[in-house]
């Protein structure tokens, strides 16, 4: 297995990591999640850590992670406007997985952001109250780390089409790792259901697409699955996931 040890080195050059990154992003289309788990854990060590809202993707992946390696870092964006299904599941994951969620929040809390930009900022400027709540504590946590592994599929949106499964983050200017970016959603739930895999009850209630209470509705039949979030607007992105194409990047499930 190929491998870039040398991206251990706090002080190395971010050119030469991102060269790195180029050098193993085609190779590593062909490895199993399992095993970029395996690779992010023994190059990264305690630099990476895996971001997820707990959705079915991301229970798949704490799932996968718990299988290669013990102890591994976790982080949530808690915006304080979650479901309590969702508040429910990071429960269940901490107490099935032994591992302590680290808690990302926003510097104001959902009174001071109330007070300083009015009530309910999430319907008059969602891409502001993303950012508040999601892309600023993304950034700063990102500051701490050298990779972040997310749950992220190629098929969700027309955005996340060119997603590699190693990727160089240009705007957070990290190594990013997305393990099952050419899975389906059929693969993901065939995964859950093979391995007895705890997820959010919201998903039997026709919320294929979970985030928070205020821009998250259940969906009806025929649309698309992310089709309750922030519905109405055109908004389709919280703005954390900026992808930098693959060239020719595999189809789906391929």
């Amino acid at each position: 297995m190929k491998e870039m040890k040398d991206v251990k080195d706090k002080d190395m050059d971010v050119e030469d990591i991102k060269e790195e990154v180029r050098a193993l992003q085609i190779v590593a289309e062909a490895w199993r999640p399992e095993r970029i788990l395996a690779w992010a854990f023994e190059t990264f060590e305690e630099g990476v850590a895996i971001s997820s809202a707990f959705g079915v993707e991301g229970m798949v992946l704490i799932d996968m992670a718990s299988r290669v390696r013990q102890n591994f870092r976790l982080f949530t964006l808690d915006t304080e406007f979650l479901f309590p299904e969702t508040y429910n599941l990071m429960d269940q994951v901490e107490q099935r997985y032994g591992v302590t969620i680290e808690r990302v929040y926003a510097l104001n809390s959902p009174e001071e952001q109330e007070r300083v930009h009015g009530p309910a900022l999430w319907q008059r400027n969602p891409d502001q109250c993303c950012h508040l709540r999601k892309v600023e504590p993304l950034q700063r946590k990102l500051s701490e780390l050298q990779a972040w592994i997310t749950s992220i599929r190629r098929d969700q949106t027309v955005t996340r089409a060119g997603a590699g499964k190693l990727e160089w983050d240009a705007r957070f200017g990290l190594v990013k790792i997305n393990p099952i970016a050419d899975w389906s959603s059929k693969q993901v739930w065939q995964y859950i259901r093979a391995h007895d895999v705890p997820y959010n009850a919201l998903h039997e209630r026709n919320y294929p697409s979970i985030g928070c209470t205020h821009c998250t509705r259940a969906v009806g039949p025929g649309e698309d699955p992310r089709a309750g979030r922030w519905s109405g607007s055109s908004k389709t992105e919280c703005g954390l996931h900026i992808i930098q194409p693959l060239v020719n990047p595999p189809e789906a499930g391929a």
